[in-house]
């Protein structure tokens, strides 16, 4: 049976039906989108597919609601949202309809689901603290999405759901985003082995290009690599290497000499012909050429060294 309608409710949104809508207007795009909570449109039928509303969940019968009491819960008692349990029935088909390999589909799929479903989840139940987001707390995606949303006396006919075609058009943005970094990530991760093992002990990774390495390098228990250097367009680039995701803290911070400095000034602190620009943060530094670059790295490494007592 082909599908003709998505249902979801009428009036103000939340981005739990908000990014379900991503996922099934891409598998259905010729489905008509309909918010209403009228019973008759609420009755299931094999040609509709209602979620956030409804108060069931069965996925046979194509209804994917969580208000309902008992809600439903993942595995480990973790309550879903109409987002996670949309992503449970349809991640998959979805992944595969952006192209995702196969062979990468399930990985992508756990990934996704932990790192962007799963907090939807949890803070539409009331089962997370925004103000865990500390001062970014406005920032977070379903805030900014609540945001959008007519004000008070904005009058305009129809007007929240004109809002809610908006929002839907920035969350696909975000989604196939989101996707297409965690696929850059595995196709990656056979580049950053290779260059890992042609590394072998030696605390300097060289990458063919900028890409995303440290899940690899920690993958791979390389905690021997403290900087990498990469080409990027006409100029070469270090990097140091962050702990983790969620900090700025790294293995090795580039030498304090070379902070904030650019140019003339920082080839007389480095002594490198070719340094372009560091960091104040010593994070990244710039140079006009692969040898200049090799040049700023080891002379990092030697200095962290020596500062670490090795």
């Amino acid at each position: 049976m082909t599908i003709t309608h998505l249902i979801t409710h009428s009036g103000g949104f939340h981005a739990d039906e908000l990014l379900s809508s991503v996922i099934l207007t891409k598998l259905y795009p010729n489905a008509e989108l309909k918010r209403t909570r009228d019973k008759d449109w609420l009755m299931p039928s094999a040609e509709k597919i209602i979620y956030d509303v409804g108060g069931d969940f069965n996925a046979d019968n194509q209804i994917f609601d969580h208000h309902q009491r008992p809600g439903p819960l993942r595995e480990d008692g973790q309550p879903y949202s109409s987002f996670g349990l949309i992503w449970a029935h349809y991640g998959r088909q979805y992944l595969a309809a952006l192209d995702i390999p196969d062979a990468d589909i399930e990985a992508i799929f756990e990934g996704f689901d932990q790192e962007f479903v799963l907090p939807i989840d949890l803070l539409d139940n009331g089962a997370v603290d925004p103000a865990i987001a500390g001062p970014l707390s406005g920032l977070t995606l379903p805030t900014l999405f609540e945001m959008m949303k007519p004000v008070f006396d904005d009058t305009t006919p129809n007007g929240t759901d004109v809002a809610f075609l908006k929002a839907l058009a920035i969350g696909t943005t975000f989604v196939e985003a989101t996707i297409h970094d965690h696929a850059a990530v595995l196709r990656a991760e056979t580049i950053v082995n290779d260059a890992i093992n042609k590394a072998a002990s030696s605390p300097i990774l060289e990458l063919p290009m900028g890409m995303p390495y440290l899940s690899a390098l920690n993958a791979a228990n390389a905690d021997h690599i403290l900087f990498m250097i990469a080409p990027r367009g006409d100029d070469w680039t270090i990097n140091g290497i962050k702990l983790n995701d969620n900090t700025f803290d790294q293995r090795a911070d580039l030498p304090a000499a070379w902070a904030g400095l650019t140019d003339q000034t920082l080839e007389e602190a480095s002594g490198v012909e070719g340094a372009i620009f560091c960091h104040n943060a010593r994070f990244i530094a710039v140079a006009k050429s692969r040898e200049a670059i090799l040049q700023m790295a080891e002379i990092a490494v030697t200095e962290h060294q020596k500062s670490a007592g090795v």
